[in-house]
Formats: structure tokens, sequence, C-alpha cells
């Protein structure tokens, strides 16, 4: 697996490994190239990217697979050295060398006055993981799911994805926290990305420290982490964007459910609540959505939720009303004056009805209360 690099250091390893079993078949086709080049004349050269040898971690881990998913860097070697002259010969070089110039493909993040951040309303220090996504985002996402770099949905997914999955990578990395509070955390989290690919490293108390079991630690990082991020590749295009649309879509006819433009009617359930947020947001929908209409596949009856004041909050902007809360059927429908309901919840946050026109008609009521 692992072999010495012709003329370096023999501490210095060079080491390729297999593509996730999760990448399409167009990327594994690509990935079937010799570890090293044979000198040839009639084959290119391979490829060479330095990161740092000892401790690793998620973002030098993730930024590694995911460079090896571009047309550029197939394949290649992933050498790791702290040797400046070594890593002057390397095609492109992440977290380490002190350099950020993407013309020469160089980014590290950890020299005096870096401050790049991935734009788009983001405002986190990028990591190394975070200066390839930013870099090659695009190109990895459009080659995964098929479509062209200008496709709109492309560049949805590139912000979605940077959103829910990269962003915490570069915090955590740079030592941001998540929360402005100077309060001790309530509990310990050990159980995010970052944290999982740091306990692959070379336990201290292993016997064997060499560099070739360091390596095949790191190997297993690079799978680990790139896994993960192929998994939300694959998540945001098959759940996120569809259910994006079906949300878009029923925001656009809310003003034909009621005059109010505060009820929606999701026509097929799907997740909607940071969708609802993020397009209020995007459209500018003033008056926002107070209730969410939407058919319980199982017993086929209407529910009624009532829209929170944000996706992080469990408080309602309107919650459906006090007198009904805790009521169910015919009590609840005696005191909605509703025929058919089911129950209200304590909090106001949800109700049900056996119909859709008695569930439009608690929200109507809801919106009056």
């Amino acid at each position: 697996m692992f072999a010495v690099a012709r003329g370096l250091n023999p501490r210095l390893f060079t080491f390729t490994f297999p593509f996730s079993r999760h990448l399409t078949s167009s990327v594994m086709a690509n990935s079937r190239v010799s570890a090293f080049s044979t000198g040839s004349p009639t084959n290119a050269p391979l490829k060479r990217v330095g990161t740092h040898n000892g401790s690793f971690h998620c973002d030098e881990a993730l930024g590694c697979f995911m460079i090896r998913l571009t047309n550029k860097y197939c394949g290649a070697e992933i050498v790791r050295t702290r040797d400046p002259k070594v890593l002057e010969t390397l095609d492109a070089v992440l977290d380490v060398g002190g350099v950020y110039d993407p013309s020469q493909d160089r980014y590290d993040h950890h020299q005096k006055g870096f401050g790049e951040v991935f734009g788009h309303g983001f405002t986190t220090k990028l990591s190394s993981a975070g200066l390839i996504y930013k870099h090659f985002g695009m190109e990895i996402i459009a080659k995964e799911i098929q479509l062209d770099e200008g496709h709109p949905n492309v560049h949805r997914l590139f912000l979605a994805i940077y959103k829910s999955f990269m962003e915490a990578i570069d915090a955590i990395d740079n030592g941001i926290n998540q929360y402005d509070s100077d309060q001790p955390p309530r509990y310990v989290n050990n159980t995010h990305l970052s944290s999982r690919v740091g306990r692959l490293n070379l336990d201290w108390m292993d016997p064997d420290q060499s560099p070739e079991k360091e390596n095949e630690a790191f190997q297993q990082a690079m799978t680990l982490a790139g896994s993960e991020f192929l998994d939300s590749v694959r998540f945001h295009t098959k759940s996120w964007l569809p259910a994006r649309s079906i949300v878009m879509g029923c925001l656009a006819a809310r003003h034909d459910i009621d005059p109010s433009g505060e009820i929606m009617v999701l026509t097929r359930f799907c997740p909607w609540k940071l969708h609802l947020f993020e397009l209020e947001e995007e459209i500018k929908v003033d008056p926002s959505i107070k209730y969410v209409l939407y058919q319980d596949d199982r017993s086929k009856h209407w529910r009624v939720q009532a829209v929170a004041i944000s996706p992080d909050k469990f408080e309602s902007r309107k919650p459906l009303p006090s007198q009904w809360r805790g009521l169910r059927d015919d009590e609840l429908s005696k005191e909605a004056a509703i025929p058919g309901c089911v129950f209200v919840h304590m909090s106001g946050f949800i109700g049900g009805n056996q119909s859709y026109e008695g569930a439009l008609a608690m929200a109507r009521g809801g919106l009056k209360l």
C-alpha cells in the first residue's frame, strides 16, 4: 500500500488508496490510475499532492480526499511531509507550507494574515478542506450528480452542502465556538466528524508509531471523511433538492389557499421547515407563514402545524388557540366549532383533523383567535 517516494527522505511516504464505493461510475472509471508514474513518454506523470505528516485532522483528510475527485488531481499520490524542499516539488499542497495561492494550488490556512472565507454570506474562516471546497466544490458536485457546472442545481447544492456540512469542519479546525457565550457547555459532544477523524490518530500507547502505521491511519481518515462528504452530496441531491422544489411550489400557491397568505399546504409531505425559513428570506415573504397543513401518511388525517419563530426554537410564531390546547375529538370539535377535530397539542404547536377542510378551518381559526 505504501512506498517510499523516490529520492526523498525514507521517512516521507507517498500513498494512494481506492476511491470510495459511493462514487459515480464515471469517477470510478477515472480513478483507475496507476499509483506511480512509469516514466514512459507515453504516460503523463502522476500528480502529487502534499500535506503534513504527524497528527492529522479532519480538514486535511477531507481536503486530500476531495482534491482527488477533480479531473486535475484524479488518482494523485498523497505525500505527507513538512520538508519545505519536498513541498516545493509537489503539484498541490494543503494544510502546510504557509501559503495560500490558488493559482499555484497552495492551500494552507495557518499563516499570519490569512482570513479567507467562503463568501455568499458566510463569514467563517476556512480550513484547508474549506479552501479545496471553495475552489473545486462546484466541479466535484457537478461530476457526482452528472450535471454541467453551470446548472443552477449545482450552485444550490454547492451552497447548501457548505452550510450543512463543510462550515462546521472549518469552524472546528479554526477553533471557532458554535455559540457566542462565556458559559461552559452544558454537555460534551465528541461524536461529530472532526472528533471521529481525530480518534483515528495513533494512540500514544500503540507500540508501533512508524510512518507506515501513521499513513495507514491517515488513509482511514480520508476514507471516513470522504464517505461522509459524498453521503452529504447524495442526500442533498436525492432528498434536499426535491423537498426544496416542493416547498417552493407550495409557498408560491399560498394565496390560493387563504387570502391572508399565511397558510401553506404541502401537496406532498417532505422535510419542509428549514426550506421554508430559507425561502421566506430569499423571496421576501411578508406576512410570514403561520401554519403548514399536510396529510399524515399513516392515519390519512390532516395536520396543521404552527411554524416556529426560527429553525432552532420551539416557540411558534402563532400557536393554535389556548382554549383548544389539550382537547381531543368531540370535546375539541365542540369548543372550536369545527367538525372532525382530532387533537391540539398542549403547547399549541400542532393539531389534527380528519379532513383537509377541517384542518384548513382550524388554521383559519388560529389566525383569527
